[in-house]
């Protein structure tokens, strides 16, 4: 069973989801930890709920991004962790985890990628007036959501949408296809999760 470390910046409801999913055995993974860089985020609250050792480590404690996650990196390798999984995670991944997890970082983000990339994709994409977004499942790599996709699902955007209406429908979907895929590329199943499914 591979040991996956989730990283977290917020309420953690992916968190949550792929969690459960590898405690009820859906996910054949062990969740090792959970990484959050805001003390006081609500993914720590459910991490303690369900379990799940969490490292809090603010950034703001090192003097340099190396530094920072050269300590998170030391965790990591002393848990054996093999796969970081980015749930909410709003931070930019450094050459120092990039180096030692090639390959093995995956993200998810709430639109269509590439559009959206960033902060508040769910309220510039109704900003923008599109009829469609959606979910979308990536390696990381040094940019801002521009690593190679594995999956999309999209969401119909309705008339007199709101964010909050939205948000709820793109995270319905993210809590059933995170643990989903992961749990395919665990398998080694990487050719089969390249996909996209529509929603309504």
């Amino acid at each position: 069973m591979k040991k996956i470390a989730v990283f977290a910046s917020g309420s953690g409801s992916n968190f949550q989801a792929i969690a459960v999913a590898a405690q009820s055995g859906i996910l054949n993974a062990e969740i090792s930890l959970l990484v959050c860089d805001k003390p006081g985020a609500f993914a720590i609250d459910r991490a303690e709920m369900l379990g799940i050792p969490a490292l809090v480590i603010s950034p703001k404690s090192y003097p340099s991004k190396a530094a920072y996650e050269a300590e998170i990196l030391q965790k990591l390798t002393s848990l054996d962790v093999e796969m970081i999984v980015l749930a909410g995670y709003m931070r930019l991944i450094g050459p120092i985890l990039l180096e030692a997890y090639e390959g093995k970082i995956v993200n998810i983000h709430p639109s269509l990628l590439p559009a959206f990339p960033g902060k508040d994709a769910i309220g510039r994409a109704l900003a923008a007036g599109v009829e469609t977004t959606g979910v979308t499942i990536h390696y990381v790599d040094e940019g801002m959501d521009t690593g190679p996709i594995i999956a999309s699902a999209s969401v119909k955007v309705e008339a007199g949408e709101t964010r909050e209406t939205l948000q709820k429908k793109i995270q319905r979907i993210e809590h059933s296809l995170y643990p989903e895929i992961l749990e395919e590329l665990l398998n080694g199943e990487e050719e089969a999760v390249q996909w996209e499914k529509s929603v309504h």
